[in-house]
């Protein structure tokens, strides 16, 4: 049986779905006012992993990951960009988009737009509100009441008086309570505004995944997902306010994938060791940064260094030779036998793909061995399961370089031209040198029977 760690719970749980046969998931998803960076690569590969599984399981998955397309980050990037908020999230949207296909990550069955979904998010404060947990101050927004919540914490485990004001929100001396979150935004001069009961305005941040999970889900769904730095306050936030609302349950399963570090320190722009997902893409194939992502445990902490992808470009490129060399036969996962079983063991323990990818790699070494299509077949179908293995092995092995001063295809060609030559001519200290030379340049000649082939090491 699936077990899933409940960040509510604090511990691994059974999954038991609330309608037999089908999931119904919400994934926290981009706020589209820049290029996505990594951590937002690891949500995106993540939960896609995840919902890949569910399926896999054979469970009906109904999938949905939002886009924030109005807050204040948007309205000042927009701006200063001299550009209207729909022509900015128009542009991040795609490039999100062209980032998650290049990840090899599917659409969600669903991605509702924040501003979609202005009518449901004022239903919801009304309701807030009728039950005595919202209130307008004297600014003209509406405020959720966090103390009139009993629950108030029970994510996070933090205690609402030992909470400190100013903690991820304004201190704003309207407030009933330093800790009161907003609903709703009065409109300020030359800000985009809705008209609502309580006067022009525009959403809160954590209204709107409150508003379109219930819309999209039902007021109790299954699955919550997203980065662990959502837990407190968003998540938080997103619980008093449905539960308060609707008067019941609102999530199952709360799930929380780890942070990412950079060289054992926060990833930060002050920093200088930021890095946005193209960025990254410049320099290594997009599959090699998402089996960088699945070696490790999404709950585990990511440190991402060039070291490590480098690493993960080998060891996927070991993969992806056991596979050149044996064609593979295509047929049904046998999961009541060895390697699947194991493999459905580590993925049915909370999603454990370094386990998972450690099975993959031993099936590999079988393959090398025993060169048998049936197992290579298996590799690849299990591989495919978590995302991976899914392009011609040659096409992977001889990919055109991302790094400076990698060597071309072409130069390969032309060197390996130059050794069958000299092979020819019986001169093989020169033959020698060549493949010395390319394989200090990162490439390994295979001669075989039907002449010589090569890959990048």
């Amino acid at each position: 049986m699936l077990k899933i760690y409940n960040s509510l719970a604090r511990e691994k749980q059974n999954f038991v779905p609330i309608t037999p046969g089908s999931v119904r998931m919400y994934v926290c998803g981009m706020t589209v006012y820049d290029y996505c960076h990594l951590g937002h690569a690891r949500v995106l590969v993540v939960f896609d992993m995840v919902q890949r599984w569910l399926r896999a399981s054979g469970l009906e998955v109904n999938y949905v990951r939002n886009i924030t397309d109005i807050d204040d980050k948007i309205i000042k990037r927009a701006f200063d960009n001299k550009e209207s908020i729909g022509e900015l999230t128009e542009r991040f949207i795609r490039c999100m988009d062209e980032d998650a296909a290049a990840l090899g990550v599917e659409k969600p069955d669903h991605e509702p737009r924040a501003t979609a979904y202005i009518p449901q998010m004022l239903e919801l404060i009304r309701r807030l509100e009728a039950n005595g947990l919202a209130y307008q101050t004297a600014a003209g927004d509406m405020n959720f009441s966090v103390r009139k919540f009993p629950g108030y914490g029970k994510l996070s485990g933090k205690s609402v008086d030992d909470l400190r004001a100013g903690e991820r929100v304004d201190v704003d001396g309207t407030k009933d309570d330093p800790l009161d979150f907003v609903l709703w935004k009065h409109a300020k001069p030359g800000e985009p505004f809705w008209a609502s009961p309580w006067g022009n305005g525009r959403p809160g941040w954590h209204i709107e995944c409150s508003a379109m999970g219930s819309d999209l889900l039902g007021k109790h769904f299954d699955i919550h997902g997203g980065g662990q730095d959502l837990q407190f306050p968003h998540h938080e936030n997103e619980i008093a306010q449905s539960e308060g609302a609707h008067r019941c349950r609102f999530v199952n399963y709360w799930m929380h994938n780890g942070f990412v570090r950079v060289d054992d320190e926060k990833m930060s722009k002050s920093l200088g060791n930021f890095f946005t997902i193209r960025e990254i893409l410049k320099k290594y194939d997009p599959e090699v940064l998402r089996f960088f992502i699945l070696r490790a445990h999404y709950r585990s902490p990511l440190n991402y260094s060039e070291g490590h992808l480098d690493d993960a470009r080998q060891a996927l490129s070991r993969l992806y030779t056991a596979l050149k060399a044996v064609p593979a036969e295509i047929a049904p996962i046998e999961w009541n036998q060895s390697p699947a079983l194991r493999f459905r063991q580590a993925m049915d323990d909370d999603f454990n793909t370094p386990e998972a990818c450690a099975v993959l790699f031993e099936l590999a070494g079988e393959v090398n061995r025993s060169q048998s299509p049936v197992l290579a077949g298996q590799l690849r179908a299990l591989a495919g399961l978590l995302g991976l293995l899914t392009r011609d092995p040659q096409v992977f092995l001889q990919a055109t370089p991302r790094n400076e001063g990698e060597i071309s295809a072409a130069d390969i060609e032309a060197l390996i031209g130059q050794r069958v030559a000299a092979k020819q001519r019986k001169d093989y200290a020169a033959a020698d040198r060549i493949r010395s030379e390319l394989a200090t340049a990162g490439v390994i000649l295979e001669d075989g029977a039907k002449g010589t082939g090569w890959r990048r090491a």
